[in-house]
């Protein structure tokens, strides 16, 4: 099920069609699966995972509320371990581009 913003932004400009297909439903399906095992809200999933790279220097975060705001500041905490990294590789292996 898309979210609120993504609904409001195919309404004003329609370009959402290619993230609407069975391949990115897998794909987001596989990774809340992952976030459900490991007791992890997605986007602190998310957010951590980018934190994690070693080419990253800095994570870009957008919230809208407080409590977006306080998922993506406390996804720091989130305990990254080689079982969850190893999982998150598999989902991608599985869909690696579901929405080209």
């Amino acid at each position: 099920m898309p979210c609120r913003r993504s609904l409001r932004r195919k309404a004003l400009f329609n370009r959402l069609r290619r993230h609407e297909n069975p391949q990115t439903n897998r794909a987001i399906e596989s990774y809340l699966a992952i976030a459900r095992k490991h007791g992890l809200d997605p986007s602190q999933m998310a957010n951590r995972f980018v934190t994690t790279r070693p080419f990253v220097t800095s994570n870009i975060i957008g919230a809208t509320t407080m409590e977006q705001l306080k998922l993506a500041v406390t996804s720091v905490d989130v305990k990254w371990t080689g079982e969850l990294e190893k999982e998150i590789d598999a989902a991608h292996l599985d869909q690696p581009n579901p929405a080209p």
